[in-house]
């Protein structure tokens, strides 16, 4: 148990794929400017990420390795990715009308976004599927927390008197470097809680 809350923690606080890793950014800059959208993208994309490792974790293990196609599996991976991302599309736009039209064009962008990917890559070195899984939602909720965290953020910048220069992307930037650095301090904070 104790392993499996620090790979959680860490997934959320250390290795945020967002903020440490500079995974998924394109969501991260386009979406985060409500918090309304930006949760929305995070329930999302936690929820693209899970069910696709949920998936992609035994069909490498029992399927591609066995028969020694590995190297199918960004292929395979990608597969899965895009048939979980039609899957929210439907229901967004099916029971969430106005989210569907907020995400726009980000929405079908979770299929290209190196997060999920990267996930459901690195979630096969875990030796077992329970590990692999927690990543995932540890990896889910760190982008929902540096989405929420961005999206408060960027409306706080947007009110505030920024030089012209400034306006927009390159505060957001700025800012997400400072988020971004903040971080880095949460990795003693999980090495000493369980480690």
């Amino acid at each position: 148990m104790k392993e499996l809350l620090a790979i959680l923690f860490s997934a959320i606080l250390v290795d945020n794929f967002v903020l440490s890793k500079f995974m998924g950014i394109c969501p991260f800059i386009g979406v985060s400017k409500k918090t309304e959208s930006a949760m929305g993208m995070s329930v999302a994309v936690t929820f693209v990420m899970v069910l696709s490792t949920a998936l992609t974790y035994p069909i490498y293990k029992f399927i591609l390795v066995p028969n020694g196609l590995e190297y199918l599996n960004t292929m395979a991976f990608i597969l899965i990715i895009a048939l979980f991302v039609q899957l929210v599309e439907i229901l967004i736009r099916r029971f969430l009308p106005p989210l569907y039209k907020a995400l726009g064009i980000y929405l079908p962008l979770i299929t290209t976004n190196c997060a999920v990917l990267g996930v459901t890559l690195l979630n096969i070195e875990y030796k077992q599927f329970g590990q692999a899984l927690v990543n995932a939602l540890g990896a889910g909720l760190g982008f929902t927390l540096a989405l929420l965290l961005f999206s408060g953020v960027r409306e706080r910048i947007d009110a505030a008197d920024v030089p012209k220069m400034f306006k927009g992307v390159p505060s957001a930037l700025v800012a997400a470097g400072i988020v971004a650095a903040s971080f880095v301090g949460f990795g003693g904070l999980v090495e000493n809680l369980f480690g």
